[in-house]
């Protein structure tokens, strides 16, 4: 008799099954609502098809649709793999090469036997895509050995896929994925998991979206191929609230509202860095007078560093090993002036733009003799950096290769470190809800595989960032607390604050980071009660991140509508006939002279007109002025997104604007 395996449910009983049972059996025997909801299983902790046999004594989780992040990594991957066998289907010759799922979707590269495909052919792909699924396909895990395989993929013209399994490392198990059964079996080479068969998906709950070009592996050395991108979901109303949500997005894109208020523009000219607008200067001077106010009352001292720095300092701080290739390396020569010969010789040292403040401040604080009693010490910046990002990952304002972070770092004694961490999380909170931001997670990135510094250096480092969020109160479901495992820095853990906006998207923002490592490079030190030299703790911090993503976040977020202490024109006072003129350069400088900054319309154009154009630039509050108005000394105040208008006096209007505009912080 064949030894029986124990299978450990997460309750704590036990099961004892005869090889080749499945976790489907195990649902079955449990009962038959269970057998027909559960989707796929957790064994040992590893996602795996519902149908696989167990391999020995196992812990057993089994997966329904209510673990929704497990469901929809499913989903999406299957929906991947039925949108690779319609193509192949529709457009013989197609070869195939990977297909992954997304955070909302998926996506699948195919190398076209006669033409790239266009958006026009995705119509016809998705009626083809429901046809896969009607037929309910099972979708079977087999193990081939690599020559088998390759051969395979050879005899079918499917180079890709051949030259794919030939790098494969020796001792990886290859798996593939067959859809139906016989000759006509459709074949993907894959991990899985997968769904038990086709229909398992819904077939009104995915969209194919767009279709791009993308690189054989990413290198443009390197064929070119075309990508469909789909989004997918377990069900229509999912696929439902998607969509409405990106068809909000678009309304709310920074670089549609950014031209419409002239806030900002980007050219080729400075590729990755913004040409900002005397109006959307405002806002970010706004933004950064605000951010100064708040360090300077939390007890941070602003300095500013050179833009440009030796590359041995680079190498000391380990940035030029780590980072170097997002470096603008810049020689130490001066250019040949002569109309012969090359520019630059070649031989000079090698400076580099700074993409981060850290050494620099590491080296602030090792001017002078430093004492125990005088930390922590908070230095801050608003450094402007460069990283040399490619041209194909710059995004508007989002992604950039000049940015502006609202940048600090705080150096303390051990026995700080938590107090200081407590005290930042509660100013960023303060922060975030000043801006808008009602609700926000905080994740703890863990270790990296590739790291500075000790185990006991992590252990702890990772230990007291727990320790300070739970002194908060913050590490809860309500804050989305969660650990991630392999994310930290090479340096250092960190906790990451991810901002949810308006439609419900999330944004990395903030960050906070226990440094022993470059301290330790860069040789900083202060001297003990002992009297003795020791090392302190290097706090990186930032609460916007960078001016410009965030402000593309503001923007987004408010849909151009900003507080009014951001707006940069917070009034315009817009005439209806040209006698009210006098009077409305009376109210303006009125306005002016308490602080609101305040434009005129005096164009010869209906009132509609302007109304509709200053609604577009969404200024927030139009001042309607006509004769009536200046014979009695009011306005008519429009309030934008309002419905009507209130008849005011003019010191009411004053008033009214002044306590609206005053900061948060000021109030």
């Amino acid at each position: 008799m064949s030894e029986m395996f124990r299978i450990t449910l997460p309750d704590g009983s036990v099961r004892e099954v005869a090889p080749g049972t499945t976790p489907a059996d195990i649902a079955a025997a449990i009962g038959p609502g269970l057998a027909k909801a559960a989707i796929a299983a957790r064994v040992d902790g590893e996602l795996r098809d519902i149908g696989r046999p167990f391999e020995g004594d196992s812990q057993l989780a089994l997966v329904t649709a209510r673990n929704e992040a497990d469901a929809l990594e499913l989903a999406r991957h299957d929906y991947a793999h039925i949108l690779a066998e319609a193509v192949q289907k529709l457009f013989p010759g197609t070869q195939i090469t990977f297909g992954p799922s997304t955070d909302d979707g998926f996506y699948y590269d195919f190398a076209p036997k006669d033409r790239p495909f266009t958006e026009e052919d995705l119509p016809a792909i998705e009626a083809e895509m429901r046809k896969i699924i009607a037929a309910d396909e099972p979708l079977i895990r087999e193990v081939w050995s690599r020559e088998d395989l390759i051969a395979r993929w050879k005899a079918q013209g499917e180079s890709f896929k051949a030259e794919w399994a030939a790098e494969l490392p020796g001792d990886e198990e290859l798996t593939v994925y067959r859809a139906g059964k016989g000759d006509d079996a459709w074949l993907d080479m894959c991990r899985g998991p997968h769904l038990a068969s086709t229909g398992k998906v819904d077939p009104n709950a995915f969209k194919l979206t767009r279709v791009s070009g993308a690189y054989w592996r990413g290198d443009q050395n390197n064929a070119m191929l075309s990508r469909i991108y789909g989004t997918g979901w377990l069900n229509k109303k999912q696929l439902d609230e998607h969509l409405t949500r990106i068809e909000e997005a678009a309304k709310r894109d920074h670089r549609k509202i950014g031209q419409e208020m002239d806030l900002f523009h980007l050219q080729s000219e400075a590729q990755g860095s913004v040409f900002w607008h005397p109006r959307g200067f405002i806002l970010w001077r706004q933004l950064e007078a605000y951010m100064r106010r708040r360090l300077d009352a939390a007890g941070y001292e602003e300095i500013k560093t050179p833009q440009l720095m030796d590359s041995r300092q680079w190498e000391q701080s380990g940035h030029w090993g780590k980072y170097r290739e997002n470096m603008f390396v810049v020689p130490d020569e001066i250019p040949n002036a002569e109309e012969e010969g090359p520019i630059l010789s070649g031989e000079g040292d090698l400076m580099a733009l700074k993409p981060m403040n850290c050494p620099a401040h590491i080296l602030v604080f090792k001017q002078g003799i430093k004492s125990y009693r005088d930390l922590p010490i908070r230095l801050a910046e608003f450094g402007c950096c460069h990283r040399n990002e490619p041209h194909g990952a710059l995004h508007g304002i989002m992604r950039v290769r000049q940015f502006t972070q609202d940048d600090a770092h705080i150096f303390v004694r051990e026995d700080q470190l938590i107090a200081e961490v407590q005290k930042f999380c509660d100013l960023l909170d303060s922060v975030y809800r000043d801006l808008g931001f009602e609700k926000y997670a905080i994740k703890l990135a863990l270790r990296p595989d590739k790291r500075f510094g000790s185990e006991e250096m992590w252990d702890w480092s990772e230990q007291s960032l727990r320790d300070a969020v739970r002194a908060t109160g913050r590490d809860t479901e309500e804050y989305g607390w969660e650990e991630l495992e392999g994310e930290g820095a090479f340096y250092a853990p960190k906790l990451e604050f991810h901002l949810t906006d308006a439609i419900g998207r999330t944004w990395q923002v903030g960050t906070i980071q226990t440094d022993t490592v470059l301290p330790e490079r860069l040789d900083a030190s202060y001297v003990g009660e002992d009297g003795e030299r020791h090392r302190p703790v290097m706090l990186h911090r930032a609460i916007l991140g960078t001016f410009e993503r965030f402000i593309g976040i503001l923007i987004e977020h408010h849909a151009g509508r900003f507080p009014l202490w951001l707006s940069p024109v917070q009034a315009v006072v817009a005439t209806i006939v040209s006698d009210a003129d006098d009077y409305a350069k009376q109210v303006a400088a009125k306005l002016a002279a308490a602080g609101i900054r305040v434009e005129t319309d005096l164009r010869n154009e209906k009132i509609n007109y302007k109304v509709r154009e200053h609604s577009v630039a969404k200024v927030p509050n139009l001042l309607v002025v006509g004769k009536r108005e200046a014979d009695e000394g009011t306005v008519a105040l429009r309030v934008l997104g309002s419905q009507g208008q209130q008849m005011l006096s003019l010191d009411e209007v004053v008033a009214k604007l002044v306590a609206e505009a005053t900061p948060p912080d000021l109030r």
